[in-house]
């Protein structure tokens, strides 16, 4: 079981969004960073268009348990950062796992 390292200051979120490649789709939004490290650093984020807090909350929790449970396929060396859509609380955690799956695929950020 490896531990996440997270992306806390908000220097490094400017950096992941500034310099960084992002990947889209209905349910959140990746943007990524290779970092010169050989350990990913992640940020999960939230816009208020989501709701209040529960709401907001709720949607980092279902994109942090759904990184963790993927980590070890993910290529090392990467800052990634993870936004929450709201069409996120609209489709069941298999189907968002899948998705997230597919669209870290699209991006070439899963070890083969």
């Amino acid at each position: 079981m490896l531990h996440t390292i997270r992306l806390k200051r908000s220097d490094d979120f400017k950096n992941v969004f500034e310099n960084g490649r992002y990947l889209s789709n209905e349910y959140f939004v990746v943007y990524y960073f290779k970092n010169g490290l050989n350990y990913n650093r992640v940020g999960f984020s939230s816009s208020k268009r989501i709701g209040k807090k529960v709401r907001r909350n709720r949607a980092k929790r279902l994109l942090k348990e759904v990184y963790r449970i993927n980590e070890e396929n993910i290529k090392k060396g990467y800052d990634i950062v993870l936004i929450a859509r709201d069409g996120i609380f609209e489709v069941d955690f298999y189907k968002l796992q899948e998705t997230f799956i597919l669209t870290l695929k699209r991006g070439n950020l899963i070890a083969d």
